[in-house]
C-alpha cells in the first residue's frame, strides 16, 4: 500500500521572511534553496555523498545504534564562513533533557566538504536569512550531518522529543530518504496549542525555524522492506556565542 504523506506547506521564496515573522517557520523547495544560495543541483548531489561515510553516534543514551553523525562549528562574519577550532556539541538540559549537560565530541565534517564552494554558499545564505530577521550579526553556527537508519528496526530522529535548540535560527535540510515510513516533521507554537505536521521528501528542501517561537520534532522511522534511512543536514545559528564557551577538548588539542 502506498504511503499517505502530508505535503509540506511550501513557501514562495519572496515570502520567506514574512512567513518566518508571521508563524515562526517556513519550508522552501529544493529549487528555491538552489536559487537563493546560488547552487546547482549537481553540486548538492555531490555534497550528499558525504552521508555514506558518517561514523556511529557514540553518545546515544537510549542505547540505540540508529544514528550516525558528524559535527562542525563555524562563524559567519562579513558574508564569509570563518572556521573555528573543533568544538564539542553542548546543550543544556533545558533544551535537551536526554543528552543535555554533556560535551559530545563528534567527528568533524570532512575538510574537503567544509572548504567547498557549495558548503560555503549554503551557510552564507542561511546567514543572510538570519540577518533579515534579527539584523546583521556575527553568527555562531553549528552544522550536523545525520543519518538515521533502521538498524534496530526503528530509528529516532529526535529521541529527546519535541524541543527547542537554544539558538536563533534552525535549518533542517532533507538530504535523502530511502526505504522508510514515518519521519514526519511536527512544528508547534512554543507559547500555544497551534501546530502543523508534514513530511519532507524532496532532497535539499529545507525547514527553517525561529527557535525562539516554535518547538519541533520528527517522528520515528521504520523500514518499508529490509533496511532504510533518512539523511538530514541541521544547521543552527546563534548571535550570542556558542552555547558553552567553557567546553574544552579533553585531549588538550
Amino acid at each position: 500500500m502506498p504511503q499517505s504523506l502530508l505535503a509540506p506547506p511550501v513557501t514562495a521564496p519572496e515570502a520567506l521572511a514574512a512567513t518566518l515573522r508571521d508563524q515562526g517557520y517556513g519550508v522552501l523547495s529544493a529549487q528555491a534553496v538552489r536559487q537563493a544560495a546560488g547552487l546547482s543541483e549537481p553540486a548538492l548531489h555531490q555534497l550528499a555523498a558525504d552521508w555514506d561515510h558518517l561514523p556511529p553516534d557514540a553518545y546515544l543514551r537510549d542505547g540505540g545504534r540508529y544514528r550516525r553523525r558528524r559535527h562542525e562549528s563555524f562563524m559567519i562574519r562579513d558574508a564569509q564562513v570563518v572556521p573555528v577550532s573543533h568544538r564539542a556539541h553542548w546543550q543544556s538540559v533545558d533544551y535537551n533533557a536526554l543528552h543535555g549537560g554533556m560535551a559530545r565530541w563528534f567527528e568533524p565534517i570532512a575538510p574537503d566538504t567544509t572548504a567547498s564552494v557549495t558548503w560555503q554558499r549554503l551557510l552564507c545564505w542561511l546567514g543572510t536569512v538570519a540577518d533579515g530577521l534579527w539584523g546583521v550579526e556575527p553568527w555562531y553556527g553549528e552544522a550536523h550531518q545525520f543519518r538515521i537508519d533502521t538498524t534496530d528496526g526503528i530509528g529516532r530522529p529526535t529521541p529527546e522529543g519535541a524541543h527547542r535548540d537554544g539558538v536563533d535560527l534552525v535549518a533542517v535540510f532533507l538530504v535523502a530518504r530511502q526505504g522508510v515510513k514515518g519521519g514526519e516533521t511536527r512544528v508547534f507554537d512554543a507559547a500555544g496549542p497551534t501546530g502543523q505536521r508534514f513530511t519532507l521528501t524532496e532532497p535539499w528542501s529545507v525547514l527553517l525555524l525561529d527557535d525562539h517561537r516554535v518547538i519541533h520534532e520528527s517522528t520515528p522511522i521504520q523500514p518499508l522492506a529490509g533496511f532504510g534511512w533518512r539523511d538530514t543536514l541541521v544547521v543552527t545559528l546563534r548571535a550570542v556565542g556558542f552555547p558553552d564557551a567553557e567546553v574544552v577538548d579533553p585531549s588538550g588539542a
